[in-house]
């Protein structure tokens, strides 16, 4: 919204910006399902693949929270678009779930989910959209955090974590575009300049 209010105090048409704003999804069950198996316990075990979708979910209450503002009222009346949740890392990293987890799951108005073709085709073959599954499950998505936080996992880390880690993955792929890009324009003779 920060940007929305510069590009319109600086005379720029607002209906003519989009954005998606992105969460990885698969990766936080990934890293907290690691600690929660090295529990071992029970109470552990029965928590394993439901981090992911409750970070999904609050993370769609935040979104519905921040664009019911009088902020975005008026930016909206400007001509202002929504910003969009966008679920990435949607493929499933291991058998114990189904392919499609990531995506029958966090289903609600004005999402984005991206998806590797792995994951495309299973949706396509056996995915189940059963509607908005994401607004009626902030409760058990703050039960399901709640109960990673009791066993001593914190959630505030494996977010700090990941962002942290995928940032960094982010930085690598940009140098190595940027890299073959130049290495190609070398090759052909044209200055980097």
């Amino acid at each position: 919204m920060a940007g929305l209010v510069k590009a319109q105090a600086a005379g720029l048409d607002l209906t003519a910006i989009h954005s998606v704003a992105s969460f990885f999804v698969s990766r936080v069950d990934t890293e907290i399902d690691k600690r929660l198996t090295l529990l071992g316990t029970d109470e552990a075990l029965a928590l394993k693949g439901k981090a992911a979708l409750a970070n999904a979910r609050l993370a769609y209450e935040a979104f519905e929270e921040a664009f019911s503002t009088h902020r975005w009222e008026a930016l909206e009346n400007a001509g202002a678009n929504r910003q969009r949740p966008l679920w990435a890392s949607t493929g499933v990293k291991g058998p114990e779930y189904r392919p499609t987890l990531y995506v029958d799951e966090p289903v609600a108005p004005g999402t984005v989910n991206t998806m590797l073709e792995a994951t495309l085709h299973a949706t396509a073959e056996h995915g189940v959209v059963r509607g908005d599954t994401v607004t009626r499950g902030y409760t058990q998505a703050r039960a399901d955090l709640r109960g990673v936080e009791a066993l001593g996992i914190s959630y505030a880390e494996v977010v700090r974590q990941l962002g942290e880690e995928g940032v960094a993955k982010f930085a690598t792929a940009w140098q190595e575009l940027l890299d073959a890009v130049t290495k190609s324009l070398n090759s052909k003779g044209v200055d980097e300049e």
